[in-house]
């Protein structure tokens, strides 16, 4: 499978990954396991900011998630050398900067979901939580952390 044909062909393009913002790595790989660190939702024009609830809603909060897949995307191309070396999505977790009454936290983390399932198809399907949270780094909206299995 060419995983970036796939990203390519659903209309994505891979960001530039981002430098680790403290002491630890980005990507460690243990066994066949990738474990990410979390990276927060930005795009071409910086971080992706707001609560869900207080101005951004569902719609806002799906693109977020995806703008983090998409991260997390780049760190693994090069943490493995290509995208190609996935096996699997394991998990996802989800953390969505909303206020307390925002339920649509699962919504707002299917932007994730959905996106990992159209680039992998079966091998895109993971476990996961979404929980929504009261402040995220540089008040991001989203933030997400994954763990891969490679071949």
């Amino acid at each position: 499978m060419n995983v970036e044909k796939a990203i390519l062909d659903a209309g994505y393009h891979l960001p530039l990954p981002p430098a680790a913002g403290g002491n630890y790595v980005p990507a460690k790989t243990v066994g066949k396991l990738v474990f990410l660190s979390g990276v927060i939702s930005s795009d071409v024009n910086g971080v992706i900011t707001g609560r869900a609830g207080d101005g951004c809603g569902v719609e806002e909060g799906y693109a977020a998630a995806q703008a983090c897949v998409l991260t997390h995307l780049a760190v693994l191309r090069q943490h493995l050398g290509s995208l190609d070396a996935i096996k699997s999505i394991v998990s996802v977790n989800g953390y969505v900067n909303a206020v307390p009454e925002f339920a649509d936290s699962p919504k707002v983390i299917n932007g994730a979901s959905d996106l990992l399932v159209k680039v992998f198809g079966e091998a895109g399907r993971h476990v996961r939580a979404a929980i929504g949270v009261s402040a995220l780094p540089r008040n991001a909206l989203v933030e997400l952390q994954m763990i891969v299995e490679i071949e």
